[in-house]
């Protein structure tokens, strides 16, 4: 039944966020919410808000008083804060954002019809424990947020205890979803016309080790693998130890799952990993990615670094220069290391300066650029399936190939006549920047 009121909602941080929000966006559709992308328009206002660093932190807290406004100006008559910032700061965020009329933490996405409605019974913090917000399911209603790639969810929370990490706090331990009920999302999204769908979880590599009996991502992966090869698959958000052979030889088994392999390391210096709380050495780490690259010879490997750790020293850091000179990854993100009292790593010593943090971020990441730039020179001349997303301008459209993940990664400049959004295009690389590449329609 429609009610005549239109929400907005703003999702921040992580895809992994943005799936929670595309499901808060499908039960607030089938409780009557007309849907608006104009805050100006919107009777109620959601914000689903990223918790896990100082940054994140502040970009929440940015938006939710930036929105706040339109309670004085718009139509909105209930700001509701929704997801990681809420459970991490809890009563104390309520009492410093008045201007919100209910909290809902990462248990409490499944509340959020009602807190629109406002039949919260005038509970302003609905916080239960994150584990008790049942997972989605295959016929979970979802409002894409993307036309051409959809992001699969197979698990959540997080059974890591790496000590600069509040995600088993937000989220909680590992619950993975049964593997016949992703499989038939996966169909599902398939169906709908959706060409790429990116497997990701808190710790997705992780997925099955909790269910009984266990199951492998890739047993999962083969699984999708084998429902269309019309589309491109791609994982997210791996960890070292979890990358097994097996794994391995599954991407290098289908040619619609790409050969890209996203592998968070944090760090190479094996005192930096110790303290980190990290299940690995570093020959752990070059051995597994010379693995890759003998098994998968077009593999693109991509990592995330931490850097200003407590206790980095600069002999800790000429390490992790060294590694990154020495395995050369596609790409990399990096950050800087982001304090806070509620997490293990405060408690250690020898906290880096953040001038010194900083001038390690800046040096690492002008390496990266190089190595990045190196890499996307020697595919000048090749030719490329890439995904077309969008046109920007006469005979402009910009795509992905399979060695670039959405957001993080560059994209693909390409000069055509006409192209069909949403649909592979063979490309032939002419140009090559730090991040985005340039070509033509072969």
């Amino acid at each position: 039944m429609k009610n005549n009121l239109k929400v907005y909602l703003n999702s921040l941080g992580c895809v992994r966020n943005l799936v929670d929000s595309e499901i808060m966006l499908g039960d607030l559709a089938a409780g009557g919410f007309g849907l608006t992308r104009n805050a100006d328009e919107a009777d109620v206002i959601v914000v689903n808000t990223c918790g896990f660093i100082e940054t994140a932190v502040e970009e929440s807290i940015d938006a939710i008083l930036e929105l706040s406004e339109f309670k004085k100006t718009g139509k909105c008559r209930r700001l509701i804060v929704a997801g990681c910032l809420p459970e991490r700061f809890r009563e104390d965020l309520a009492a410093s954002l008045p201007e919100v009329d209910a909290f809902l933490g990462t248990g409490a996405y499944h509340q959020i019809l009602a807190a629109a409605q406002g039949n919260d019974n005038n509970v302003k913090c609905l916080l239960p424990a994150p584990a008790s917000h049942p997972l989605q399911r295959a016929e979970t209603r979802r409002i894409p947020s993307t036309s051409s790639l959809a992001y699969l969810k197979v698990a959540e929370g997080c059974d890591r205890r790496c000590t600069y990490c509040v995600i088993p706090k937000l989220r909680g331990g590992l619950r993975s979803r049964p593997i016949e009920d992703v499989a038939a999302e996966a169909k599902t999204l398939i169906d709908s016309g959706f060409k790429e769908l990116i497997i990701i979880g808190q710790d997705t590599y992780s997925y099955g080790n909790d269910l009984r009996p266990k199951v492998s991502l890739s047993n999962l992966l083969e699984k999708i693998a084998l429902l269309s090869n019309r589309i491109r698959l791609r994982l997210l958000y791996g960890s070292p130890d979890m990358t097994d052979d097996t794994l391995i030889r599954t991407v290098a088994k289908y040619d619609h799952v790409c050969s890209y392999f996203d592998i968070p390391i944090q760090h190479a210096s094996p005192a930096v990993l110790k303290k980190m709380g990290r299940p690995y050495a570093t020959d752990d780490l070059l051995k597994l990615f010379d693995n890759i690259r003998a098994a998968v010879p077009d593999a693109a490997l991509r990592t995330t670094l931490l850097v200003g750790f407590p206790g980095e020293t600069d002999r800790d850091f000429k390490l992790l220069l060294d590694f990154m000179q020495k395995v050369r990854f596609d790409h990399a993100g990096v950050f800087i290391y982001s304090d806070a009292e509620d997490i293990a790593s405060h408690r250690l010593k020898n906290h880096v300066p953040k001038k010194i943090a900083r001038q390690r971020h800046d040096a690492l990441m002008t390496l990266q650029k190089r190595i990045s730039l190196d890499h996307n020179r020697g595919r000048v001349g090749e030719t490329y399936e890439v995904l077309v997303e969008r046109q920007m301008e006469s005979r402009l459209y910009l795509g992905r190939t399979y060695f670039q993940s959405p957001e993080v990664d560059g994209v693909t400049c390409i000069q055509s006549p006409g192209m069909k959004i949403g649909e592979f295009a063979s490309v032939q690389i002419t140009d090559a920047h730090e991040y985005d590449l340039k070509g033509k329609a072969a």
